[in-house]
């Protein structure tokens, strides 16, 4: 079963997406990846876990958090959807260069209408 990384910025209206995208499928675990300001304000309804970062630390360090959080969570790296719906381009290059060092296979998803969609 597929695993869910998304990241979760401060952008207005992202999180309805991200929301979204995560009640369009029945995933084996979702990690969110977000600073402490989304630790402290999303509403966390699906159990997804919460990887906190600081998003004012450089790419390389906020690469290598990610790298060992998603490595002591035990992801199946052979199928993992990923969404950079929302967040900053730091933070979605940290989290894809992450995945990438880990030999995550990965696809891009987005929620469609009614499904989610693989770019």
């Amino acid at each position: 079963m597929t695993h869910l990384v998304a990241c979760l910025g401060t952008g207005k209206g992202t999180w309805t997406e991200v929301n979204k995208l995560i009640r369009q499928r029945s995933w084996e675990k979702v990690f969110l990846v977000t600073n402490n300001f989304g630790k402290e304000n999303y509403k966390n309804e699906s159990n997804a876990e919460l990887i906190i970062i600081d998003d004012n630390q450089n790419m390389e360090i906020i690469r290598d958090i990610l790298v060992n959080e998603l490595k002591t969570k035990n992801v199946d790296v052979l199928d993992m959807a990923i969404n950079f719906i929302s967040g900053s381009g730091k933070e979605h290059m940290a989290l894809l260069s992450a995945l990438l060092k880990i030999g995550a296979g990965v696809r891009l998803v987005n929620p469609g209408e009614s499904e989610v969609k693989e770019i």
